[in-house]
């Protein structure tokens, strides 16, 4: 029997593949059987789970850009094609918050960094659009894929401080439906498009919003523990399910969806 959610034969690269979720993202693809491509940044990171998935068995190659540069983005893609000839899919992990894309609760609000927030807010959107016009077109040319954005809490509530990333997220969302259905209509449904949206994961952004070097949860942590009906946050490998099969043809008829990796943080009223 055909086994959909394998990822085995497929090539799929991940922006933002240096950080901790795109690593787990990377590692959740190469145990379905995909061949990966992890592009980031920092380049020794990069090389080194590469080599890492090599050395063990699987097939991996380090891309180093940054995803709001078009230049570099095509110089790895490039490399991707010369390393493995085709790519079957996209995910977009790579986003963030930046500190002058924060008002806290003392700042004037009709003082905020306007530049800031706009920062914030083009890495978030347009750190998802420009690859996916670099890379689609590989797949495009392979003829078949699946491309994931990375949505947010934020993308549908308002969550405190961090304004210009609840505005690049809420636009990826936008995004996210609206290019789904254009490929569609000019792909059928060859390529696809959907969103994985993580509720509260601990990352190297946000430890210490949400927890205190001695143990212990800050205040910010403790409101979204108690938003979030698990009482936890999540952790990294568990959303390797829900993006694997995004990726994989078990989800040939979906397109344009946002699924919610949360805890149930998204559909919990407070009360």
């Amino acid at each position: 029997m055909e086994n959909n959610y394998s990822l085995k034969g497929k090539v799929i690269v991940v922006t933002g593949g240096t950080g901790i979720l795109g690593n787990s993202f990377v590692n959740g693809i190469v145990a379905a059987g995909g061949a990966v491509g992890i592009l980031g940044r920092n380049a020794d990171v990069a090389h080194e789970r590469a080599d890492a998935i090599n050395q063990n068995g699987g097939k991996a190659v380090a891309l180093v850009a940054d995803v709001l540069n078009e230049a570099e983005l095509t110089d790895a893609k490039e490399k991707l094609m010369l390393t493995f000839g085709r790519l079957d899919g996209l995910v977009n992990a790579a986003g963030g918050n930046m500190p002058d894309g924060v008002l806290q609760p003392e700042d004037d609000i009709f003082n905020m960094s306007i530049e800031g927030m706009k920062r914030v807010a083009d890495l978030n959107l347009w750190g998802t659009i420009i690859p996916t016009q670099i890379f689609g077109e590989a797949i495009a040319e392979t003829g078949r894929g699946s491309i994931v954005n990375i949505s947010s809490m934020n993308s549908k509530r308002a969550i405190t401080k961090v304004l210009g990333y609840n505005m690049g997220k809420a636009a990826v969302d936008c995004y996210n439906q609206w290019f789904a259905v254009e490929l569609a209509n000019r792909y059928g449904d060859a390529i696809r498009m959907n969103a994985l949206a993580p509720g509260f994961f601990l990352t190297e952004q946000n430890r210490n919003l949400l927890t205190k070097p001695e143990g212990g949860y800050t205040p910010r942590g403790e409101a979204v523990i108690r938003q979030t009906p698990f009482k936890r946050f999540g952790q990294p490998d568990e959303l390797i399910g829900a993006l694997v099969w995004l990726l994989s043809d078990a989800s040939a008829f979906v397109t344009g969806s946002m699924i919610c990796v949360d805890g149930g943080f998204s559909i919990y009223g407070g009360v």
